[in-house]
């Protein structure tokens, strides 16, 4: 009788308890910041490719090796305009979906 009495006041006293705790609302999502992102490969990354690839260029001209200098040169601007064409996509692709898709 007294172990049954202590389990139901046990029982009641923990159901009383967790009645009284308020549930928590579930945390906020948490969000990627891409305009930082992109701000930061713009100005950061991108130089120090830049730069890499002219110390290449200017080794190799030193070298006497113009035509894979310029053949190198040309691929890195294709490169670089495909990346600039990206990246107005990037920041026109929004206008763009919305003349598309009125």
């Amino acid at each position: 009788m007294f172990i049954a009495t202590l389990a139901q006041a046990t029982y009641e006293h923990v159901a009383h308890g967790l009645a009284a705790v308020a549930p928590t609302p579930p945390p906020e999502p948490k969000t990627i910041n891409t305009d930082g992102v992109v701000e930061f490969i713009a100005t950061k990354v991108a130089p120090i490719l830049l730069a890499v690839l002219g110390v290449i260029f200017i080794s190799r001209a030193g070298k006497g090796e113009m035509s894979r200098v310029l053949t190198s040169s040309a691929i890195a601007i294709v490169g670089l305009v495909f990346i600039a064409g990206a990246a107005t996509l990037f920041f026109v692709g929004a206008s763009l979906i919305d003349l598309i898709f009125e």
